[in-house]
């Protein structure tokens, strides 16, 4: 859904004139048997060349029996596309991390697509949602390079995720000032100040939410009012303590800070695309 609102391109351009998408569960306008030989033949054909974009995570719980298409399991599903894929992306915080499936107690032993496909590597774009730029300006760098981008240590690409919410926010001023909103109603609030002690995860999330923000560049959740929840983080559901003050002082995270996230020209593929549809062509 949040690729509906990717602003450049459109989900229109991009499905209609950017990529070819071989197979979607939503976008398929075929169904059934038809959808999955084609799936099958289209791995068969470009097995090495086309680029698998997964969202969702991965139960493996009841020997897979709570997520099947076709009659097999998600497990099943991933394994096989990931085989022949140039790259795989895990888009969201569920491919990525397990996302809230995986809370605490798991009840469908959920696991994010890089702890499934341990002897791969998975280029995660995290978030609950995932930034549509994300995900986009990642198969854009794909597409366009041949080559993965650079990936941090939880393997998402440093050009979205190389600086924490705190470094970009508009609010930071009045973290440095000491000016902090205590309640949502309160003066401080109203007059925009830091969110820190309302439980703001902005300075240990990495994300490029306040530098490319949301629906073109309208806003993201710390200037329209509310604590950045550290959705791009792995284990942010069972943190607790969403709009609770932090008990510690700020630590800034050791990890080096790399420049303000930018949208390149971008293209996407949702499900399985055709990484040359040129060559496809021919």
């Amino acid at each position: 859904e949040a690729l509906t609102r990717s602003q450049s391109p459109t989900l229109v351009d991009l499905v209609l004139k950017q990529i070819s998408i071989e197979y979607h569960e939503t976008l398929t306008a075929a169904a059934g048997h038809q959808t999955e030989a084609n799936k099958q033949a289209i791995m068969e054909q470009y097995r090495g060349q086309y680029l698998l974009v997964v969202e969702g995570s991965i139960p493996l719980g009841a020997d897979g029996a709570y997520c099947t298409v076709g009659g097999r399991s998600a497990e099943d599903i991933l394994r096989e596309a990931a085989d022949g894929a140039a790259a795989i992306i895990a888009t969201g915080n569920c491919a990525a991390f397990g996302g809230l499936p995986m809370a605490n107690p798991n009840p469908t032993d959920a696991k994010g697509v890089m702890d499934i496909l341990t002897d791969k590597t998975v280029v995660n774009i995290p978030g609950c949602p995932a930034i549509p730029e994300a995900t986009t300006g990642t198969i854009a760098h794909f597409l366009v390079f041949g080559t993965l981008p650079e990936l941090d240590d939880l393997n998402r690409p440093k050009t979205f995720y190389g600086v924490t919410v705190h470094d970009r926010c508009l609010r930071r001023p009045f973290y440095e000032a000491g000016k902090f909103a205590k309640s949502f109603d309160d003066e401080g609030a109203k007059k925009g100040w830091c969110l820190y002690k309302l439980g703001c995860k902005g300075p240990t999330t990495y994300n490029a939410c306040a530098s490319i923000k949301w629906d073109g560049g309208t806003s993201f959740p710390i200037q329209s009012g509310h604590p950045c929840l550290g959705c791009s983080e792995p284990g942010f559901w069972d943190g607790g303590g969403f709009y609770q003050g932090q008990s510690a002082p700020l630590q800034r995270p050791a990890i080096g800070a790399v420049g303000a996230a930018t949208a390149v020209g971008v293209v996407v593929g949702a499900g399985m695309a055709a990484a040359n549809k040129a060559q496809k062509k021919g």
